[in-house]
């Protein structure tokens, strides 16, 4: 008998963190991190003003998230700014994941319901301190009304409001019955700054605790009665098909209870993971490859350079650019990054209750209503009866921002009598990802008096947006593609920028951490290196000589050039590389010191960045998001390359698609901009920094100007450029 089977639904739910139940995340800012099951969003008895806040009469104010926690803080970041404008007790806060609802709670720059692109804070910065605001204007009112005062003699500070004249008090839970009746005001004055209480303090993350202590609990550790688990085999070539399958010596193994066969996989059920993994291993396999076995890593390369010669879509265009590129010396360069997956340490995971008449899934995912939808199309149900609880994500970094993991789960679970945990190997997962596509960049620059005259820039690439979000691919453009292209700092007369579309056969491609600029910044940011060279030039100074109207840049580019100790002598074989990006809506300078040895292999010394990221709602979780995201793009940089031979992918663990070990970490700095300006993304900006600032300081130690990752360690050691 499972040992599930003996516990109660009640008893389960109650003592559910005990047994690592968990349906949601809620998290009161002083208990227990994770409670079992998903609270219900009811307003019986509270002040519920809007979609964000809930208010009982025990004061306990619950903030509904809008976005979902994958490492990057959000939950303590969108809990600050309602807390903020709505002047609540932070001590009587809790967190409420919401739900899918696009409506109430879709991204207002996706419009749909997704967490991704660096945009948490600054896509919902306006709205959550609108719903702040109104609350508290209306949490004021109630009181004004019971007292027989203008509202405007009242203040409020940590769940209080206070008649001064008066000395007379009211906390919000006592008003949240008289709020309730009181109408939405518009248009409600925010906070100067300037008297900001929690937004600009350097917050604790809320999750931290339980994640130290072993208490919080992702998708993957989610646990309901009667579950068996699942891994599955899918076939290695893109696209092809299940043949035959032998599953007799599968079934003799202890544990193994159903082999479940679709068309394109083999998934086995039991009653532990360790079971269901022996019983994979047991199967005997015959895959029928279709037409895509013959891919491979050169031929989609030759297509990528090839469709790169062509005319691309104009995605902008300022000035003359063939006059400014017949005015001065010319250069031109070409540079290419790899396909990457996202190997997040969390493999891919869904648990799945497929009923006749409902479906029910605990999963972490970036995109909760298109997961309910998809979902849905897959059990053959309508929207409403299907249920998704969100869980902690152990990394997304745009892979969760796919629907086809839970997809695949619910097919599965079609065919299991009661729930089933579906969890992917390493090895699946990596070598079933929607990749980082692969990018070919190529540009042509003229120099004249030590200045850029002329610019032309095109890149080409997948579409991601073409088919994740059709809606915004207009005229050929596909606007993540061009991102941080057509929006270069720096002050160009003449500049032209294409896009050519170009789809890699038969690989999935998708968002990957950086986004549209961790391509282009790495392109761009890499040639103003060659270019300053060519010049005669430092690369700081030649970029400070094209930012005269770009205060914000050139402050962060100057006070990195400051904490890097910029131009102070360095040792044989050690460089400094510098980038600066405008990606994400934030301004953002970094300096990567590495030394290369003869052998060509790179330690990384020193890395500082500067941010100038608005008003910094959590300093604290900015500086650990630059540095988290300067480890993911320099393991990118030095190691991260996912190759095709006959169809199918050759990197399977982290044995061949290596992490950033500790050892090889180096120092890094980051130092926070004060600003009054509205937030921009910090999320990313590290992974986009990190891969042509170490690029540019190669190039500074050896000479070498390399144009492809990952590094070719190789190349360093002949001293050639790539």
């Amino acid at each position: 008998m499972n040992a599930l089977d003996t516990v109660s639904r009640r008893s389960l739910l109650t003592g559910g963190i005990a047994t690592g139940f968990l349906l949601a995340f809620h998290l009161p800012l002083r208990a227990a991190v994770n409670e079992p099951v998903q609270p219900k969003d009811t307003t019986d008895g509270k002040f519920a003003p809007n979609a964000f806040i809930r208010i009982d009469p025990e004061g306990v104010t619950t903030l509904v998230m809008p976005q979902v926690e994958m490492g990057q803080g959000i939950y303590t970041a969108v809990s600050m700014i309602l807390a903020e404008e709505l002047d609540a007790d932070w001590s009587k806060v809790q967190l409420l994941h919401a739900p899918a609802n696009e409506k109430l709670y879709g991204n207002p720059i996706f419009i749909i319901q997704a967490t991704g692109g660096s945009t948490s804070v600054r896509a919902f910065w306006k709205p959550l301190r609108d719903a702040g605001a109104s609350a508290r204007a209306m949490l004021v009112q109630a009181a004004a009304a019971q007292w027989g005062v203008d509202p405007a003699s009242c203040t409020t500070s940590k769940g209080v409001v206070t008649h001064k004249a008066s000395g007379r008090t009211l906390a919000y839970g006592a008003l949240a019955a008289a709020a309730s009746g009181q109408t939405p005001p518009n248009n409600v004055p925010l906070k100067d700054p300037k008297d900001f209480v929690y937004i600009g303090q350097p917050f604790k993350r809320l999750d931290t605790p339980d994640k130290v202590n072993g208490k919080a609990v992702y998708g993957i550790d989610a646990i309901v009665p009667n579950m068996k688990f699942a891994t599955l085999a899918q076939c290695p070539v893109f696209g092809g098909k299940v043949g035959k399958v032998d599953d007799r010596a599968a079934k003799k193994i202890p544990g193994v209870r159903q082999i479940v066969v679709l068309d394109d996989l083999v998934a086995v059920v039991g009653d532990h993971m360790w079971a269901a993994k022996k019983g994979l291993d047991a199967l005997v396999i015959e895959w029928n490859e279709g037409p895509n076995a013959k891919i491979n890593s050169k031929a989609i390369w030759d297509d990528l350079r090839a469709a790169s010669a062509k005319d691309g879509v104009v995605a902008k265009s300022t000035g003359d650019v063939a006059k400014g590129l017949a005015t001065g010396e010319k250069f031109e360069a070409s540079f290419e990054l790899p396909f990457l997956a996202h190997a997040t340490m969390e493999p891919l995971n869904a648990t799945v209750h497929c009923k006749p008449d409902s479906c029910e899934i605990w999963t972490g995912t970036q995109i909760m209503a298109r997961v309910q939808s998809e979902a849905a199309k897959a059990a053959g149900l309508p929207v409403e009866k299907v249920t998704v609880n969100q869980h902690l994500l152990g990394g997304g970094f745009g892979r969760k921002l796919e629907p086809d993991m839970v997809v695949t789960a619910v097919r599965i679970a079609k065919q299991v009598e009661g729930p089933v945990k579906v969890v992917w190997t390493r090895e699946e997962d990596i070598q079933h990802d929607v990749y980082r596509p692969v990018y070919r960049d190529t540009i042509a620059a003229t120099l004249s008096g030590g200045k850029i005259v002329g610019w032309k820039y095109k890149i080409t690439g997948a579409a991601i947006i073409a088919r994740w979000l059709p809606p915004a691919f207009q005229k050929g453009i596909d606007i993540d593609a061009v991102d941080s292209a057509v929006n270069v700092p720096y002050e160009i007369p003449n500049v032209h920028v294409e896009y050519v579309r170009a789809e890699p056969p038969a690989i999935p491609t998708g968002f990957w951490r950086g986004v549209g600029p961790n391509n282009n910044v790495f392109a761009v940011e890499c040639f103003i290196d060659e270019l300053a060279r060519k010049a005669g030039k430092d690369p700081v100074e030649f970029r400070r000589g094209m930012l005269a109207n770009s205060p914000r840049f050139l402050s962060v580019l100057n006070l990195a050039a400051e904490k890097s100790n910029w131009g102070q002598p360095l040792p044989a074989r050690v460089g400094r590389g510098v980038c600066l990006q405008p990606s994400f809506g934030s301004f953002i300078a970094t300096v990567v010191e590495a030394e290369v040895d003869e052998q060509g292999e790179i330690n990384l010394r020193r890395a500082t960045s500067v941010v100038d990221t608005g008003i910094a709602v959590n300093p604290d979780t900015i500086v650990a998001q630059v540095e988290g995201g300067l480890v993911f793009g320099l393991t990118a940089a030095l190691y991260g390359e996912i190759t095709i031979e006959k169809g199918r992918v050759q990197q399977s663990n982290f044995n061949d698609y290596r992490m950033l070990r500790i050892n090889q970490m180096p120092k890094i700095e980051v130092h926070v901009v004060r600003s009054g300006e509205a937030p921009g993304g910090i999320g990313e900006t590290g992974t986009t920094a990190g891969p042509p600032a170490l690029r540019n300081a190669i190039y500074a130690a050896t000479g070498v100007a390399l144009r492809r990752l990952p590094i070719d360690r190789k190349l360093l050691a002949a001293g050639k450029k790539a």
